[in-house]
């Protein structure tokens, strides 16, 4: 419950600093286009795709054909949409680099008076966060991966595997979330992940409801704002920072990215 209570500080801060949450909806919206294209080509094409990669299936006898390739059918579009969830959050965090670094600075402020710079220029910024997001999306894939074999195990695969795959989404969302703010205090992806690891519950309190509201992906560019605000609420108990009590307000005339 801790890390669901940091979800709404968020919002609030973001709800009292209506010109950078309406800014925020940029990156979002530009990226949902290009989601929302793929999926639908996904959705599309995912049979065809079975059929083509299952040709051993055209002998079997009715029905066990189509009930093979329509399980492995949604199985792979289920794949794709907890891919889409969890790199959805990177490319957008990285299409809006400038403006979230800036909203994450300002609730530092707002809440501890200072906000941690790590002092390096956009374009090197830019570069260690495609990086680094890049190496998390490739260990997603291969834990989707697996996902997707534990799939066909009979009951396991129909209950306690999704069950796991909401856990996985929720870890590397918050981990993507907050490394808005743990880069500008200099932390590397491997001790990032390590301290996500030491508080599990918290971070899978925050991550979890996150995955399953992204799951509605007009929710998940209003959401976003507001969560890199609650990541960095959430950084400052991680680093045992000042204590994340409620932000305040921006003062009148700083609610837009300067």
């Amino acid at each position: 419950m801790a890390g669901m209570a940091y979800l709404g500080k968020g919002q609030r801060w973001v709800a009292r600093n209506r010109r950078q949450w309406g800014f925020g909806l940029l990156p979002g919206l530009i990226t949902l286009v290009g989601y929302a294209a793929a999926v639908v080509c996904l959705a599309l094409y995912a049979g065809d795709g079975v059929a083509w990669a299952t040709p051993f299936a055209d002998d079997w006898a009715s029905p066990w054909a189509g009930l093979f390739r329509g399980a492995l059918t949604v199985l792979l579009f289920g794949g794709g949409l907890l891919l889409a969830v969890i790199s959805f959050t990177a490319v957008t965090l990285l299409v809006g680099q400038p403006f979230y670094e800036e909203l994450s600075a300002r609730v530092d402020r707002s809440v501890g008076g200072e906000a941690p710079e790590s002092g390096l220029p956009l374009w090197r910024e830019l570069w260690i966060s495609a990086r680094e997001s890049l190496a998390v999306l490739v260990r997603a894939a291969a834990w989707g991966v697996l996902f997707f074999a534990l799939g066909f195990v009979p009951f396991v695969g129909q209950t306690v595997v999704p069950a796991i795959g909401f856990c996985f989404s929720g870890f590397f969302l918050a981990e993507e979330l907050t490394a808005v703010a743990l880069q500008r205090r200099g932390v590397p992806l491997r001790e990032r992940l390590r301290l996500l690891r030491s508080r599990k519950l918290l971070t899978l309190g925050f991550g979890v409801p996150l995955a399953l509201l992204f799951l509605v992906p007009v929710v998940a560019v209003f959401v976003m704002p507001g969560a890199v605000a609650s990541a960095t609420l959430l950084v400052r108990d991680l680093m045992g920072e000042e204590g994340p009590a409620e932000a305040e307000p921006e003062a009148a005339g700083e609610g837009a990215l300067s």
